[in-house]
């Protein structure tokens, strides 16, 4: 899934399915996949015969693949990790496996393998994913730029120089003209366009870009020329440094993958340790060796984790499955038990708590005019129908939610910061900026009435502009006719979200945008937050992330531009809205919001909860169960059917209480 910025042309379809392609073929090819495929479809195969009674010669190879398919790659890993002095959980796991089979329990020892063979595949397409996905956000920067001389030529032909935007150095010129990305971050030395920075910044509209205004590659070009000096080698630009942040902050999570496989190694080493003494100290002693190996075995079955990984696994598992139902996409069951784990929330504003694309909230006649407000929208669309600007189609989209109709425009011309100029039906309208066409109306025009109407507009362009509205002036055949007024209005739900946040955290969320401070306080005005922080660029908001992660906050962001992207990275925690959300943005999140219902955000985090307390039950469980089993097997005799029996028991209980969290009714908003 892909959003597409304000102004760029779908490609054919054949160009837009060959990548995704391409990346389906690659991750298929994974190694891990493949081998868990095939581990998985063993099994599957010589389950039901199992089950069956069917004899040993018909499910015991397919056994004997799974075993096989499943198994090797953790035994190779972990007999290097033997010789490097560590053990390896896994190799624990298909020792235990290898164990269940001697004794005949080959369900058991097949079900591990499965269960180790899909985690291991699943966490490789993690992986590659994120990597593709990095490596693709480079792309936004076009390949080759414009260089022109170092005199400063105006760019006309013979002048220009077309060379590879990864060779531009500081105080190089370049030429960006119309539709075009920027190759460089730097500065606009002359020319006037409007720039859609939507992948930096997060603002909903393109920027209006003069003499002297900053510009950042990867951004795209509106309709004028630019001529800018380079600012910033560009691997240093604002874009490959959100690259760089990306990768570091995934990177800061591997102490917990640490912490993690040392817990694994001591509980393998203390398990091997425990079987070997069961099975060598009595035989030293003079035991039987039948009895005293039936007995390490039996061991090695009951303390064998299969109980402790169904006791997380199906709470976590169930809990995804349900959220899936109701549009969030988690994507593991990790992810799943961290979302419970938050403490304090950061909302990104553009596309996350607001819809993502201007509306027009109403619209106001101007004294002197006998038009309606139906007859002024129905000309405003027309002329603007031919604009691909944000605010045109949000004109457009306004007439025809009323049913209007639209005529066809001639003499169509559009200028940069100043609007559209059309010919509709024999009326000559222009739509755009107030304060550059009142200034032309008031050039046009010295009659008092136009004085008055001009006054008019420019009360109602300052009350738009207090209460954060967007103006739009309508002028037909010379006389300012109305005012449109357009917002990115917050989503459905916005400030119910809000308050959910607040009531599971115990903490108010934050509001991180790149829009101006002036929006960015009137959305948190009308969706109850209190914490806003403005004009943010993207490694601004990773600093506000770490800095409440400093302070032992488990920060979740919630976001869905690739400027999102690195502070979802650095975050505890963080979910995409899926809709709008860029490939970068939906690759680092750790959940996705597929129907972009921001209502979800909470129930997710609240079912999380849930099956985080299922967990901790399920865990106490088979703790209890298991160690029972094991000091029966220590202190006594624990016949091998008991033995088994227990600790399949044990299994089938706790699997059994995580499945509630299939349930409908565990999903609550």
């Amino acid at each position: 899934m892909s959003s597409a910025l304000v102004g760029d042309r779908p490609a054919p379809a054949s160009a837009q399915a060959a990548p995704a392609k391409a990346r389906r073929t690659r991750l298929v090819a994974l190694p891990e996949v493949r081998w868990a495929a095939l581990a998985t479809a063993a099994f599957l195969l010589a389950f039901p015969l199992d089950l069956a009674g069917a004899p040993a010669w018909a499910w015991g190879p397919l056994y004997a693949l799974c075993y096989a398919a499943g198994g090797w790659e953790p035994t190779v890993a972990g007999l290097q990790a033997l010789r490097e002095r560590s053990l390896d959980v896994d190799l624990l796991m298909v020792v235990a496996a290898l164990g269940a089979a001697a004794i005949g329990q080959f369900l058991d020892g097949g079900l591990l393998i499965v269960i180790f063979a899909v985690s291991g595949a699943l966490e490789a397409l993690a992986t590659r994913r994120t990597a593709d996905s990095v490596r693709g956000l480079l792309d936004l920067a076009p390949a080759m730029a414009l260089r022109l001389p170092p005199d400063g030529a105006d760019g006309a032909e013979g002048g220009e120089e077309r060379v590879a935007a990864d060779s531009l150095r500081i105080g190089d010129t370049v030429l960006v003209r119309p539709g075009e990305r920027l190759p460089a971050d730097g500065t606009v030395l002359d020319g006037s366009s409007e720039v859609d920075q939507a992948t930096i910044t997060g603002e909903p509209l393109p920027v209006a870009k003069e003499a002297g205004d900053e510009v950042f590659a990867g951004t795209l070009n509106g309709t004028g020329a630019l001529r800018v000096r380079v600012g910033r080698d560009p691997k240093d630009s604002v874009i490959a440094r959100i690259v760089a942040m990306v990768e570091e902050a995934s990177e800061t999570k591997a102490p917990t993958q640490l912490f993690i496989e040392k817990v694994e190694q001591r509980y393998s080493v203390g398990v091997v340790v425990a079987t070997l003494a069961l099975f060598g100290v009595p035989l030293a002693l003079g035991a039987a060796f039948t009895e005293t190996l039936l007995r390490a075995m039996t061991f090695m079955i009951v303390a064998s984790p299969c109980a402790v990984v169904l006791a997380t696994m199906p709470p976590l598992l169930s809990a995804i499955a349900n959220a899936g139902r109701h549009g969030v996409l988690v994507k593991s069951a990790v992810v799943m038990e961290r979302l419970g784990a938050v403490t304090k929330v950061a909302l990104d504003k553009t596309g996350t708590l607001t819809e993502g694309a201007p509306r027009v909230t109403d619209i106001r006649v101007l004294p002197g005019t006998e038009l309606t407000e139906d007859e002024v929208l129905a000309l405003a669309a027309s002329a603007e129908h031919p604009s691909e600007h944000p605010l045109a189609r949000a004109v457009v989209v306004a007439a025809r939610e009323r049913g209007l109709p639209l005529e066809s425009a001639r003499d169509f011309a559009a200028a940069p910061g100043r609007g559209v100029r059309a010919v509709v039906a024999g009326r000559v309208v222009q739509v755009g900026s107030p304060d550059r066409l009142l200034a032309d109306a008031d050039a046009a025009s010295r009659t008092g009435e136009a004085s008055r109407t001009g006054e008019a507009s420019r009360a109602v362009v300052a009350v738009a502009d207090d209460d954060a509205r967007t103006a739009v002036l309508v002028v037909v055949d010379g006389t300012p006719s109305a005012l449109l007024r357009l917002a990115d209005l917050p989503r459905p739900g916005a400030a119910e979200a809000v308050a959910g946040l607040r009531e599971l955290t115990g903490s108010a969320p934050v509001l991180l945008t790149g829009d101006t401070p002036s929006a960015a306080a009137h959305l948190a005005a009308e969706t109850g937050i209190e914490d806003v922080r403005a004009g943010l660029l993207p490694q601004d908001k990773v600093a506000a992330v770490r800095e409440w992660e400093a302070r032992g906050e488990r920060v979740l962001v919630v976001g869905d531009g690739v400027n999102d992207a690195p502070a979802l990275a650095a975050a505890h925690s963080g979910i995409a809205m899926g809709r709008s959300g860029s490939d970068l943005t939906l690759e680092t999140a750790d959940a996705v919001v597929v129907r972009d219902e921001l209502a979800t955000v909470p129930a997710v985090v609240a079912l999380s909860r849930r099956a985080r307390r299922v967990v901790v039950q399920n865990l106490v469980i088979a703790s209890v169960c298991i160690g029972a089993l094991v000091v029966w097997d220590l202190a006594g005799h624990l016949p091998l059917p008991l033995g088994v029996a227990g600790h399949e028991g044990s299994t089938v209980l706790v699997g059994l209480n995580g499945l509630r969290l299939l349930r409908r009714s565990a999903w609550r908003r």
